[in-house]
């Protein structure tokens, strides 16, 4: 009896709507509401505004949903350890990751994961969109770049690095950039942005202090593509700045010639996140560590 609907309320606190919490649950709306309104009158608390538009927690709702929260987390990890001295691990897991760095660096590691796990399942969706984990019901999202989202927990995987480049025979007919200024001199390949990032010298300090700058730029070429940012490159339209996984193969073979070398900015970290309101399970923790040992 004191079980009934605190998985319901759980679930409509974390999706603040009745409607996407019976999804989750697998049953119907009304039944949602039927066992929360059961747990306020066995409580006689209030633990839900409702609108029309909106479910949001009464600030006892607020206090009561911690505690519920760390109940059932504690009820997975019960059910997780029993499971683990089990068979190995399986079940889906469904991520998240940026398109690019998804399909060149992630999902052939996931890949081999799985032939190694051969009861695990993947659900990837590839975007540059940040996806609402708990919304999309994704156990692992893959980002680049400073996380923002305190909500979630996060593991550090690898980093990567923005380099400048041009193919040697556009240096050869225009010429080597060798300060920041002289890109404006330069045809510059534009992705999304119009913009490209760079460190320099803080001159109007003592210190001589370095500070991530950003320098608007411009050219002939704007794609959303990397893969064609880069054969532009190659083929000597301009100059592009890059992650490191577009132009590697291209800068050790010589096809390719970093500039600026003194500007290039602080290496990016590469993260995993998950939700941190929920017990991180044994196939998501191995997924996670798998691929950390393997991206640095």
């Amino acid at each position: 009896m004191r079980w009934d609907g605190i998985s319901e309320f759980v679930y409509v606190a974390e999706h603040e709507s009745f409607t996407r919490a019976a999804k989750e649950l697998g049953v119907s709306t009304a039944q949602v509401s039927r066992q929360i309104s059961a747990l306020e009158k066995r409580l006689n608390i209030k633990l839900l505004y409702r609108t029309t538009r909106k479910v949001s927690l009464t600030e006892e709702g607020r206090v009561f949903y911690q505690h519920c929260r760390g109940v059932l987390d504690g009820l997975d990890a019960a059910e997780q350890a029993v499971s683990n001295l089990q068979s190995k691990p399986q079940g889906r897991i469904k991520l998240t990751a940026p398109v690019t760095y998804g399909e060149q660096q992630l999902l052939p590691l996931v890949n081999d994961f799985m032939v190694q796990y051969r009861d695990i399942e993947v659900t990837a969706f590839l975007s540059n969109q940040k996806i609402d984990l708990i919304d999309g019901g994704y156990d692992l999202a893959i980002r680049i770049g400073k996380l923002s989202d305190s909500t979630m927990m996060a593991k550090k995987l690898s980093r990567r690095t923005n380099f400048v480049c041009a193919a040697p025979t556009y240096l050869k007919r225009y010429g080597t950039p060798h300060t920041l200024s002289d890109l404006h001199k330069h045809n510059c390949l534009l992705g999304t942005r119009d913009y490209w990032h760079f460190i320099e010298s803080d001159k109007d300090t003592n210190n001589d202090v370095d500070k991530e700058t950003n320098l608007r730029v411009s050219g002939s070429v704007q794609y959303n593509s990397g893969h064609s940012l880069v054969d532009a490159a190659l083929k000597g339209l301009g100059i592009v700045q890059l992650p490191d996984y577009y132009v590697q193969k291209h800068l050790a073979s010589g096809e390719l010639v970093s500039v600026l070398d003194n500007y290039r900015e602080p290496e990016e970290s590469i993260w995993a996140i998950y939700p941190h309101n929920r017990h991180l399970s044994p196939k998501i923790r191995l997924l996670v560590d798998y691929l950390a040992a393997r991206l640095f």
